[in-house]
């Protein structure tokens, strides 16, 4: 099992499962690979996404994890995945070139949060709820204030994951199994 970084994005799912949300995601299910391999895969090219099986994580939740460039690109809606898979599901991305940074979190078809953040311009490109205190504890406001600067990082995207989900640079050591990759067709 290895960790994943920088430059990415991914989704988290409560208690799903891989081919499930290869499914949600109109993916073609490629199989079983290895961990590193996988994440290679997802981070190199734009079509594919590498699936995690379910992982142990915040709330004492196991979360299936989906990453990917495609999903930079697509900007899922968590909403509809979340309303198809009954569930929450979470969405981050980072790329600490641009300094983007987002977040958004959504259970059962209705959205809980929204955060994104354009580090070129000090932008902040969507805002939605009330910051919980892992977001503050990053460096949110409790509202947003379009007179004040709001200054986020990658390691923000990163401590929020880990409050909400997983932290996925944690990620090492033994895994449950094999990655699954899936396809855009």
């Amino acid at each position: 099992m290895a960790g994943f970084g920088g430059k990415q994005a991914w989704l988290a799912v409560a208690g799903g499962d891989q081919e499930a949300v290869l499914a949600a995601l109109g993916l073609r299910d490629l199989g079983p690979v290895p961990w590193r391999s996988g994440l290679d895969l997802a981070h190199l090219t734009d079509d594919r996404v590498a699936v995690t099986p379910p992982l142990p994580g915040a709330r004492d939740t196991r979360w299936v994890l989906a990453v990917g460039r495609r999903l930079m690109g697509s900007d899922p809606d968590v909403v509809a995945l979340s309303a198809e898979l009954g569930t929450e599901v979470q969405f981050f991305a980072t790329h600490r070139v641009t300094e983007l940074h987002r977040w958004r979190r959504a259970v059962k078809g209705d959205l809980l949060r929204a955060f994104g953040y354009v580090g070129q311009t000090g932008e902040v490109t969507s805002w939605f709820g009330v910051p919980d205190p892992a977001e503050r504890d990053a460096g949110l406001p409790g509202e947003l204030d379009p007179e004040a600067s709001v200054l986020v990082a990658e390691r923000d995207v990163f401590r929020v994951a880990g409050a909400w989900s997983i932290d996925p640079t944690t990620l090492s050591g033994r895994a449950p199994g094999p990655l699954r990759v899936g396809a855009a067709d």
